[in-house]
């Protein structure tokens, strides 16, 4: 499944860009610049027009700060939502009982796509394979939904029956923008995937549709 992000602060470029794609073949992505813009309005919106939202804020802070946090998005159409998993095994559990009774998903967040191998071992003390394998291990701990992780990291998620997968850094070439750890739709597909988060190869085309729909079809 494809989740496109939606990364605009006013409400009329996002809409363009849900104007263009098809809530039957896609999800949207809301983050942190679109929900603290245009958060209520750009979700409902997406909601009328019948897509599913994954509102990826990556909370972060002590167990009953993030429960409550939680408590008060459990009322919006949403689908999944992200923590860092990084919070501990004690936010994540508060985390859980916050949408218990509800269809949310929580998903756990690894290690941002964004950080090199050197930055990982400057702030960890070790690579990003052992980070991202100690953090989804605790996620596995905890009992959430899945984790957020690169394509790269695909091969550790897999061995956890437990677990669903989001993976951002998906790109169509080589790129110079700030992700990483990155691969093509098809290749982390066939690693096994289950959603692909991708922005700008989608958004920022002068064809949106096209743009998606050439990616729809290379995974299928």
């Amino acid at each position: 499944m494809i989740i496109v992000a939606i990364d605009e602060i006013t409400l009329s470029k996002a809409s363009r860009i849900l104007e263009s794609l098809d809530p039957k073949k896609c999800m949207v992505k809301i983050g942190s610049i679109s929900f603290n813009s245009i958060g209520l309005e750009i979700i409902r919106h997406a909601s009328d027009k019948g897509f599913k939202i994954f509102l990826d804020l990556k909370l972060h802070d002590i167990p009953n700060t993030v429960k409550k946090s939680i408590s008060g998005l459990v009322a919006l159409p949403i689908q999944m939502l992200t923590i860092h998993i990084s919070g501990g095994v004690e936010m994540m559990k508060a985390a859980m009982e916050a949408v218990e009774g509800t269809n949310i998903k929580i998903f756990g967040v690894t290690a941002l796509t964004s950080l090199s191998n050197d930055e990982t071992n400057r702030i960890f003390q070790r690579n990003t394979s052992e980070q991202v394998m100690t953090m989804i291990d605790l996620a596995e701990k905890a009992g959430i939904d899945g984790v957020v992780c690169s394509p790269h990291e695909l091969d550790f998620v897999n061995k956890k029956e437990s677990l669903l997968s989001i993976t951002p850094g998906i790109r169509l070439k080589h790129n110079d923008d700030d992700q990483k750890r990155v691969m093509s739709p098809k290749e982390a597909i066939d690693l096994g995937a289950n959603y692909l988060v991708i922005g700008r190869p989608i958004t920022a085309s002068e064809n949106i549709s096209k743009s998606f729909e050439e990616i729809y079809l290379s995974i299928q």
